[in-house]
C-alpha cells in the first residue's frame, strides 16, 4: 500500500514532549522530561525500524486520539505486523531515501516519529539512493546523530516536523528505584553507579550507552554490535552476576535515539547470566512492561531506575 491522501487539520489537545529553542528537549534537573500540551495530528507517520517499539508506538498514538497513522517500513526489519495497526505502509529499502521522503510528502502528514532501530549489518548493507549519497556526501562525520539529523532537515524541507522518539509513549518511561525483580544488595548498587558513570562517559565520546560491571569492574563497552553483543561478552567475561547499565547520551537529541529495554533484552541478559539491568530513570522507554516484569520475577533479575544527578545532560 502506498501513503496518500490530505492530512485534516481539525485536532484534539493531547501531550507531548516540550521542545524549546535550541535544545532538543525541555529536561529537568534529574534528567525526566517533562509535557505540555500540544494539538494531536489527525495523521501521523512512522519511520519504522525493527522490534516492538513501532507497534507500541502505533497503540500509543491511537490511544492519544491519531485517527491515521502512515508507516515508512524498511524491509528485513519491520514486523509486518504493524500493518494491521495502521492504515497503510510503504515498504522500501534501507538507504531509500527519496522513497521515503516522497512517501511522507504524500501521505499529507505534518509530524512524523521515527521507531525503533536499523540492525548495523543493513547499514553495512547499504544501497542509499541517489538523494541519500548527496546526503551522505555533505557529511563531515557519519554518525547516528549526524546522519538522523540530516534526514530531519530534509523532512523540515516538505513540512513534516520529526516529533521525538517518545511522544505517546510517556507511561512507557523508567521509574526511579526498584521497577521489577528482586531487590538489590549493597555491592550491586553501587555496579549500577559505577556503571552508570562509566556508561555516561563513553555515550558522550560516542562510543556506546551501554556498559557491563562486576564488582567495580568493567567488563564489557557496547560499540557498534549493539547492546545484546555486548551484553553476551560482558557475561562470558563475569560469568554470572554481573550488571548491565544502559544510559542515554549526555545532550542526546531524542527525536532520533532513546534508550529502550524490552523482553528481548531481558532474555539477552538472562542467556548472559546477567543479575541486574540499570537504566537512566525518565529516559529510557520499557517495553511490553507486564511481560517484562513476569521475566523478570522467573529469571530473578532485577530492572533498576537510576537517576542522573549531575546535571550533565
Amino acid at each position: 500500500m502506498r501513503c496518500g491522501g490530505q492530512e485534516n487539520r481539525q485536532a484534539r489537545t493531547n501531550f507531548r514532549l516540550d521542545i524549546p529553542p535550541r535544545t532538543p528537549l525541555d529536561i529537568g534537573r534529574i534528567g525526566i522530561l517533562r509535557c505540555r500540551p500540544l494539538d494531536t495530528p489527525e495523521t501521523l507517520a512512522i519511520i519504522a525500524g525493527n522490534g516492538t517499539y513501532p507497534l507500541a508506538m502505533a497503540r500509543a498514538a491511537r490511544a492519544r486520539g491519531v485517527r491515521r497513522i502512515v508507516v515508512a517500513a524498511f524491509q528485513n526489519e519491520t514486523d509486518p505486523a504493524l500493518a494491521e495497526l495502521v492504515d497503510t505502509v510503504e515498504w522500501m529499502r534501507v538507504g531509500q531515501l527519496g522513497k521515503m521522503i516522497a512517501c511522507l510528502k504524500n501521505s499529507g502528514t505534518r509530524h512524523a516519529v521515527m521507531s525503533g532501530q536499523i540492525h548495523p549489518k543493513n547499514l553495512f548493507d547499504l544501497r542509499p539512493d541517489l538523494k541519500a549519497l548527496v546526503l551522505l556526501g555533505k557529511l563531515r562525520q557519519r554518525n547516528a546523530e549526524s546522519i538522523f539529523g540530516a534526514i530531519a532537515d530534509e523532512m523540515t524541507k516538505i513540512g513534516v516536523e520529526l516529533l521525538p522518539a517518545t511522544s505517546y509513549m510517556e507511561e512507557h518511561l523508567a521509574a526511579t528505584g526498584l521497577i521489577a525483580g528482586p531487590r538489590l544488595n549493597r555491592r550491586e548498587e553501587e555496579d549500577v553507579r559505577y556503571g552508570f558513570r562509566i556508561a555516561k562517559e563513553t555515550s558522550r565520546l560516542d562510543i556506546g550507552q551501554t556498559v557491563v560491571v562486576k564488582g567495580g569492574t568493567v567488563l564489557a563497552v557496547e560499540a557498534f554490535e549493539g547492546t545484546n553483543a555486548a551484553l553476551k561478552r560482558g557475561g562470558e567475561l563475569g560469568r554470572k552476576d554481573a550488571v548491565m547499565v544502559k544510559v542515554s547520551k549526555p545532550n542526546q537529541d531524542f527525536r532520533f535515539d532513546v534508550p529502550v529495554i524490552g523482553p528481548l533484552t531481558l532474555e539477552a541478559a538472562r542467556e548472559a547470566r546477567i543479575r541486574v539491568i540499570g537504566v537512566e530513570a525518565g529516559r529510557t522507554l520499557l517495553l511490553e512492561r507486564d511481560r517484562l516484569s513476569a521475566l523478570a520475577a522467573q529469571h530473578r533479575i532485577s530492572i533498576f531506575g537510576h537517576e542522573d544527578h549531575t546535571g550533565d545532560i
